[in-house]
């Protein structure tokens, strides 16, 4: 089975109330199957995110699953955007999923494998 464009970015993660140290993830996996993205929970917590919510999630093996999630500033494909991420376990992988890329205002370009931006952003007019 082809790989469906499935590829891997380096991402930052920054604390919205603390911003200037950043930590960088690298060989994360870009998930448009994934709404939300996950980072190491030690990498959050070192950063000084605090959880906000408990949120369900059905894995791909059909377990349901319960984790924590806090705000924080996602970078990216050269930009950044504040996001929910999920506070990930030992054993979970680690995502840059939907919502983020869609705050990011990126898209994939599944052909050179590569985030890219997403152009100008659809808006309402008087």
């Amino acid at each position: 089975m082809p790989d469906m464009g499935c590829f891997r970015t380096a991402v930052s993660i920054e604390n919205v109330a603390q911003r200037g140290r950043l930590r960088t993830l690298d060989d994360v996996l870009v998930d448009t199957g994934s709404e939300y993205t996950w980072a190491p929970r030690e990498v959050l917590v070192s950063l000084g995110i605090a959880p906000e919510r408990t949120q369900g999630f059905i894995v791909a093996d059909g377990r349901t699953i319960e984790r924590e999630m806090g705000v924080a500033m996602v970078h990216a494909g050269g930009t950044s955007a504040p996001d929910f991420v999920v506070f990930a376990e030992p054993g979970d992988m680690v995502l840059l999923g939907a919502h983020s890329l869609e705050g990011l205002n990126l898209r994939v370009d599944p052909v050179r494998k590569i985030l890219v931006d997403a152009g100008p952003i659809v808006a309402a007019a008087a």
